[in-house]
């Protein structure tokens, strides 16, 4: 079946921007008296479960069970935290991995049509694509799904679900491009093909599952799914 639309993860997948959010996270944590530090191991860890939130609250559970903290407080941390990644983007800029400007405006060309499905927020992919492409991120795709705005993260589908119905189609025509094994289970269960282009941080995981495994977008061809 010919291809009518791609649906692109944000983080690792669009940029290397896993580095900006463990800063982020830090310097967040600094600013409100929390002596905690996320070392490149431990966040490499801590990345194994989406969402910001939760990966503030898994480590409270693993790391600091003696501190409690409500989950307002916890939705508060991060959207501060979501500041200060705004500004690290926007100040130190970012660019996108190989292949990925040339892929989109390739789909745009050919009338395909592009998407994201991601569990960061949508300042977050606001200030990905301001700093990358000087637009926010709805100038930028057709479809936008982040966020909260699935009921469960991936590796629940749900994200992806939300992603299609958007964008009016089924699986069956679309293509999904993921860095994570947790993203690739999330699209494989929404009964995407899979595209998958390793990150810094996700290299050594397992993407069996895979459709395609490429280092990066810069040799994708889309006629191969076709």
């Amino acid at each position: 079946m010919k291809t009518r639309a791609l649906i692109f993860d944000v983080d690792g997948t669009l940029a290397e921007t896993e580095e900006a959010h463990r800063q982020a996270f830090n310097a967040t944590f600094a600013a409100a008296g929390l002596d905690w530090h996320w070392d490149p191991p431990l966040y490499a860890e801590l990345l194994k479960i989406t969402g910001g939130k939760e990966r503030i609250r898994a480590f409270l559970n693993t790391a600091a069970p003696a501190i409690m903290m409500k989950d307002e407080s916890i939705a508060a941390l991060h959207r501060d935290k979501t500041k200060v990644y705004g500004d690290i983007i926007a100040r130190r800029g970012v660019t996108l991995r190989p292949g990925v400007r040339e892929l989109i405006q390739f789909a745009r060309m050919r009338g395909i049509r592009t998407a994201v499905a991601t569990t960061t927020n949508l300042p977050n992919v606001d200030a990905l694509c301001i700093a990358c492409w000087d637009k926010p991120a709805a100038a930028v795709f057709d479809a936008i799904a982040a966020g909260d705005e699935a009921l469960q993260k991936k590796p629940a589908p749900d994200i992806y679900h939300i992603a299609l119905e958007r964008l009016g189609l089924g699986p069956d025509c679309c293509i999904a491009f993921e860095d994570s094994r947790n993203g690739l289970l999330a699209a494989k269960n929404a009964g995407l093909r899979v595209v998958v282009t390793p990150s810094h941080y996700s290299a050594g995981e397992d993407f069996a599952e895979a459709d395609l495994r490429l280092p990066d977008l810069a040799s994708f061809e889309i006629a191969r799914f076709d």
